[in-house]
């Protein structure tokens, strides 16, 4: 499924209200100074700045007018030259807190942090009580991504300011980025005891929430940020993210399109949009809202991705796999790029004579359905290095076409060139018609088959393999991950059932524990041999959309793979076989969330398996 959701998180760095220390003067000198400083409090800043500017050119050294001049800059918004004249002003009386925290205002929006968290250390250093010192230098840190610090100078200024409610939100703003979301939600919620109608605590609050997987409390707390805040597009765009999670979509693509209807040209709003027709199965629709998003930001790596997915989907792999590229542009992808001085291969240069290594770069699934495309590699003439995770070492270390394997991690040895996995099949222009498709292309372990035949002992019945939820971790595990209760009560007798889950969650183990009729190994399956070897002694397997749908498929074994309405894009749409393995057979959801009808649809199919009339 979609991975990726565009997420907007609003930062507050305010400057606070202007502070000066009193400067007791006569005459003349005086009077201008006092009017100078009600246009300066009546917001009459160029007035104000003619009125100052007078009064040191009579008195040069008059810190609080140079002090003050400086603040017009700083609101003004010529931030270096507020620098400048605060800065004379600290020469004249460099013990004056509130000019090196109003310089390190204008410091932090010249955005030289390091500059302006010295700057609010020196106010601290002359009044360690200043809790807006404290605060801001926490926002510089934030800037700086120095999370953690920027949570100690928040605690000081709340410690010093119990009510301080920017502090709070901005302490829930770093306790987030930390992924510390459940502080977070509380930092938030202090902010908003503080101030009732603070619109942003209430959205950023909703933002954790979902990262929490409380998707109806995130909704809650957007709608209360939208009461507040009517034109707050921003926040329509998460709540539209949330009510997506929920399987709200017709909802979902309400609030994107308030967000647009707010903003127009915002990009994220139509990507995400774009996601949740998508998930409605309104295909081209989704195409046109990445188009616009596109349009909008021409170098924006999410929604040239989900572009990509959408079109992966609807079978067009010839722009598919172009644009499916864009994944390595992704913000939380871009980190796992390899960076290799050798060139990326795709296709162009010729292999013959040459080395190249190929690397797994997604989910183990993902390894083991495109390392089909080693042996095609090969073929070219082209000494092949297989570089994957180490549970799928053993798995693949007998893969046609491979010259040497290697455990991810390990040191590379030589190569000409480099190719990730799931670049192939651009690299090979494949299309619906020439996926290549062998019925079997993973061997098993002779040995770990006797083993394990061994264990299961004689058989009595048609052995049905389980595989009923994947990582926690994937972004869509909540639509394709199962319990395995809801399956049991649709799975006839007559068979001996086997799970095949290396691990199992609290809730299945209670099932488990129930239902001692069905196998299980658990922390006997070391790694992928083992589980191979079970999926070839295995009639059936029945799995969710993870890897051991994969493995069993490129073993040949039979294999009903259960899928979301939407599934991920390598299984296509509105067909019940894959032209990736021959033996498959896909189980769709009729409506988004009714598994019912999958398991009723198992549940008949495999009663027929062992009726009289099928034998």
């Amino acid at each position: 499924m979609l991975w990726f959701n565009q997420i907007r998180r609003l930062w507050s760095s305010q400057i606070q209200e202007p502070k000066a220390s009193p400067d007791v003067v006569a005459g003349t000198v005086q009077a201008n100074f006092d009017e100078a400083l009600a246009l300066h409090q009546q917001g009459q800043f160029d007035q104000a700045q003619a009125v100052y500017e007078n009064v040191l050119k009579t008195q040069p050294n008059h810190f609080d007018a140079q002090h003050l001049l400086g603040l017009v800059a700083l609101q003004k918004g010529d931030f270096r030259l507020a620098d400048d004249l605060i800065g004379k002003a600290i020469g004249i009386n460099p013990l004056q807190a509130d000019a090196h925290y109003n310089r390190g205002n204008a410091l932090a929006q010249l955005r030289e942090l390091d500059a302006a968290i010295a700057s609010y250390d020196q106010a601290i250093a002359i009044s360690p009580k200043y809790a807006e010192a404290h605060s801001n230098r926490g926002n510089a840190l934030k800037e700086l991504r120095e999370f953690d610090a920027a949570v100690v100078s928040y605690d000081r200024a709340i410690a010093i300011k119990p009510d301080y409610a920017n502090a709070y939100y901005n302490r829930g703003v770093a306790l987030a980025e930390l992924k510390q979301h459940e502080a977070a939600v509380a930092s938030f919620d202090q902010a908003i005891a503080v101030r009732p109608e603070f619109s942003n605590a209430y959205s950023n609050r909703g933002i954790s929430l979902e990262e929490l997987k409380k998707f109806d409390e995130a909704v809650v707390s957007y709608d209360r940020a939208i009461a507040i805040r009517p034109d707050f597009a921003e926040c329509y765009s998460n709540r539209g993210n949330a009510l997506k999670e929920l399987n709200q979509l017709v909802a979902a693509v309400a609030s994107f399109d308030r967000a647009i209807a707010i903003k127009p040209d915002y990009a994220e709003a139509h990507s995400n949009r774009g996601m949740a027709l998508q998930e409605l199965k309104q295909i081209v629709a989704a195409v046109v809202s990445y188009d616009r998003a596109i349009a909008i930001k021409a170098d924006y790596p999410a929604a040239y991705w989900n572009k990509s997915l959408a079109l992966l989907l609807n079978g067009d792999f010839e722009r598919g796999w172009e644009l499916y590229e864009w994944r390595w542009k992704r913000e939380d992808k871009s980190k796992y790029r390899r960076s290799f001085v050798q060139p990326l291969w795709l296709g162009a240069q010729s292999l013959k004579g040459k080395t190249i290594l190929l690397y797994g770069e997604q989910g183990l699934g993902d390894t083991i359905q495109f390392c089909r495309y080693v042996k095609l590699v090969s073929d070219l003439g082209a000494r092949v290095v297989l570089e994957v995770d180490k549970s799928l070492a053993s798995l693949l270390e007998e893969l046609a076409g491979v010259s040497e394997l290697i455990v991810r991690g390990d040191a590379l040895p030589f190569f000409d060139y480099h190719c990730p996995l799931l670049s192939l099949p651009l690299a090979f222009k494949t299309e619906l018609s020439t996926i290549p498709c062998s019925a079997k292309y993973i061997s098993t372990d002779a040995l770990k088959m006797t083993h394990w035949k061994n264990k299961l002992d004689v058989k009595t019945k048609p052995r049905v393999g389980l595989a009923w939820s994947g990582s926690t971790w994937h972004k869509n595990d909540h639509n394709r991950s199962i319990f395995l209760s809801e399956l049991m009560h649709r799975l006839p007798s007559g068979f001996q059932y086997v799970s095949l889950q290396k691990e199992t969650r609290q809730i299945d183990k209670l099932t488990l524990e129930s239902n001692p009729h069905i196998i299980r190994f658990g922390g006997e399956l070391n790694d992928f041999t083992d589980t191979a070897a079970l999926c070839e002694l295995m009639d059936v397997v029945i799995s969710v959309d993870t890897s051991v749908a994969h493995l069993a498929g490129a073993l040949g074994t039979p294999t009903w793979i259960l899928l979301p309405f939407i599934p991920d894009w390598r299984w296509l749409l509105d067909r019940d076989d894959s032209p990736w393995y021959t033996s498959v057979k896909l189980y769709r959801q009729p409506t988004i969330g009714d598994w019912n009808s999958v398991f009723a649809k198992v549940g008949s199919d495999l009663a027929q398996l062992i009726a009289p009339d099928s034998r």
